[in-house]
């Protein structure tokens, strides 16, 4: 049995005093690399020690197997557990004992009608809904399927606490965000906007991880199975052990890479189609993203993925893609909630760089081989290739540098709506800014938004 750290003890603890004060439909946020598997695994032994039976919910194949091992090794009684892909579960839903508990990995997809069918089918069950981020580009909240947030520690105090690795962050110079237009409506101009978020390659990759990191292992996220195995070949041809892998690599090979990574005879894996869960790669101090992402999940699990601790590590993220100027640092504080904003949270409009692909209908995730969602028929977007721009330099960036390219923003923003009254006002970002500008309290933009109605 897995020891359980202090955190994830509190965490635990939260989600019984919750369930005590007669909450049955618990959304739990906690960060990437801090155990959700082994969080759940001592819930479900607790249950089925009881004679309770279980129901696990999962959107990818990969982790079906690696959910199994954690529950036998926490000594769950798997004859009363049930684990498998929603998109399985949801067609024979009729034909599931009732469960007494629901758990739901990587909850922020909950919404789509596949996990609504099945969680909607047992209403007195009592569902659990883990995620690292209570958050969907649509704007919606999660209030139509839960009823209480648990918010974990930060990943700030996690460092601190010694469970997750400190980082050094290396991105692209932060853009010139006073070049951004804004229309007459506060917001900023869809085409200046798309122009500076523009997804692009950054720097020379080789070059950058000599300098920053060439005595660390480290695991590379490309936007394509071609830039993966090209990566893999100048590496190799600049004096660097690298091995390509994608969604296209046979699963003993596979497993031969990540047990000669494991020995040091790999320094580099170039990674294309396969998610952090679906490669179990140890020892990984630096992380390259080559993929630009929208999706804040995704971001935390790639940057992320360097933290696990040792002592005296510092973590090193090379973003060539500039998701920092989408995202902020990994290690920034935010605000999660279970109230939507009403608005689109779209930051670039670009959507992510594929193949790895979000079906937009079911939201199922999945290594990308056609036009269409291999699990509901939904029609996808054009595939992307990203322009490389090698004569740029990345900096180490801090969290004041975020600090202050956020402030420009506003600053424009808030020069708009100071010469607006209330009702003219568009949008929760305009309210925001006016109610900032106004010094109201935090109150006043809930009620304001609610009753104009950008809040449901």
């Amino acid at each position: 049995m897995f020891e359980l750290r202090d955190y994830q003890l509190k965490t635990i603890n939260n989600i019984y005093k919750s369930y005590a004060d007669g909450h049955r439909s618990i959304m739990v946020q906690q960060p990437p690399r801090t155990g959700k598997t082994v969080i759940m695994a001592a819930i479900a032994k607790r249950a089925t020690d009881k004679g309770n039976r279980i129901l696990f919910m999962v959107h990818r194949k990969e982790i079906v197997d690696q959910v199994i091992k954690t529950f036998k090794q926490q000594e769950v009684d798997m004859s009363l557990a049930k684990i498998g892909m929603v998109q399985t579960l949801t067609r024979h839903v009729e034909n599931l004992d009732k469960p007494d508990i629901i758990f739901v990995d990587e909850a922020h997809h909950a919404l789509a009608k596949s996990y609504r069918r099945i969680l909607d089918n047992f209403p007195d069950s009592l569902k659990l809904l883990f995620t690292a981020t209570p958050y969907r580009l649509s704007g919606k909240g999660f209030t139509d399927i839960a009823d209480d947030l648990i918010v974990g520690d930060s990943i700030k105090q996690l460092i601190k606490d010694g469970f997750l690795a400190p980082i050094d962050y290396y991105a692209p110079n932060q853009l010139d965000i006073s070049q951004l237009k804004v229309k007459r409506n506060g917001e900023f101009d869809e085409e200046s906007v798309k122009e500076a978020f523009k997804p692009k390659v950054y720097g020379n990759v080789v070059n950058t991880f000599r300098k920053l990191a060439k005595n660390k292992q480290a695991i590379a996220y490309t936007y394509n199975v071609s830039s993966s195995i090209k990566l893999a070949k100048e590496l190799n041809d600049n004096g660097f052990t690298a091995k390509s892998v994608s969604g296209n690599t046979p699963k003993d090979e596979r497993q031969r890479i990540i047990e000669e990574y494991r020995a040091g005879k790999i320094q580099v894996v170039t990674n294309a189609e396969l998610f952090t869960e679906g490669l179990d790669l140890p020892n990984v101090d630096c992380v390259i993203m080559l993929r630009p992402t929208q999706s804040l999940s995704l971001f935390l699990q790639f940057s992320m993925r360097c933290m696990n601790p040792r002592d005296g590590k510092r973590a090193v993220i090379i973003d060539h893609v500039g998701n920092v100027n989408r995202f902020g640092l990994p290690t920034e504080k935010r605000d999660w909630k279970l109230e939507g904003n009403g608005q689109r949270n779209n930051s670039n409009g670009n959507s992510d760089a594929k193949p790895i692909s979000t079906c937009p209908e079911c939201f199922a995730i999945f290594y990308r081989r056609g036009d269409q969602c291999p699990y509901c028929g939904a029609k996808l977007g054009e595939e992307k290739q990203l322009e490389t721009v090698e004569d740029v330099e990345l900096h180490k960036v801090r969290e004041e540098h975020v600090r202050r390219a956020k402030l420009m923003m506003q600053s424009k923003l808030m020069d708009k709506v100071s010469r607006k009254d209330p009702h003219e006002l568009k949008n929760m970002k305009e309210i925001k800014a006016y109610a900032e500008f106004k010094n109201y309290k935090p109150g006043w933009v809930y009620f304001y938004g609610k009753k104009r109605r950008f809040i449901k």
